[in-house]
């Protein structure tokens, strides 16, 4: 049995419906990141950020796992696999993933403004006067812009103890998680699956320059 770390980014959501949101011309949906995505913009019209991430969930609740999702939950028939992932959603775990940690936050999760360990699963509209116990608007549970990655240190300890890495739907750009493959071990296997990927074919590192839902079934199967 093989110790497995997955790092999954959008592009294992983007098969199953989900939007990725960035344009090329750095919007999302229209919005300036830092309106919708840090804790300035939520200060400045939280309305307009509770109905950008309302709008998220409600998508979220019309999609489904795709081939990759499904793929990663059965490799933990043969092996102790760990999935670190850049996405807010939940398909990995939707797909029997039962390791999933969420490096940027849970989109079906809210959190109080008043004390940041007060995590609630939410599925409905999250509205102005939506407070937690202690009276205080409850916000969504995203890492925004400016904000600490809290489980980055969790997933930095499973990559350093792995023997294969799986790189998966994600051009490994975005930091803190782009850094984390430094943590690896010398002989670590290193398999990444991108239509076009950042990164070129060595002897540690494998590619299958393919989507997610065609190139990890392959690689699952290979480890098997």
């Amino acid at each position: 049995m093989m110790n497995i770390a997955v790092l999954t980014g959008a592009g294992v959501s983007a098969e199953s419906g989900i939007k990725t949101f960035r344009d090329s011309d750095g919007l999302w949906e229209g919005h300036d990141v830092m309106e919708v995505a840090s804790p300035d913009g939520f200060e400045r019209n939280p309305f307009l950020v509770l109905d950008f991430y309302n709008q998220r969930r409600r998508q979220l609740l019309t999609v489904q796992p795709n081939a990759a999702h499904i793929a990663l939950a059965n490799l933990e028939k043969n092996h102790d696999v760990s999935i670190i992932t850049q996405n807010v959603d939940d398909l990995h775990e939707r797909a029997g993933s039962t390791n999933v940690i969420h490096l940027h936050g849970e989109l079906l999760k809210v959190r109080s403004t008043f004390d940041e360990d007060l995590v609630l699963d939410w599925k409905e509209d999250l509205n102005m006067g939506d407070f937690c116990e202690h009276n205080h608007q409850m916000r969504p549970h995203i890492v925004w812009f400016g904000e600490m990655v809290p489980m980055i240190e969790v997933a930095v300890e499973i990559v350093e103890q792995a023997n294969v890495i799986i790189i998966v739907g994600t051009s490994m750009q975005v930091y803190p998680a782009a850094g984390l493959v430094q943590y690896a071990k010398d002989d670590a296997k290193i398999y990444f699956v991108d239509p076009k990927p950042s990164i070129s074919e060595t002897k540690r590192i494998t590619i299958f320059a393919e989507n997610a839902s065609s190139g990890v079934p392959k690689v699952v199967e290979l480890l098997k």
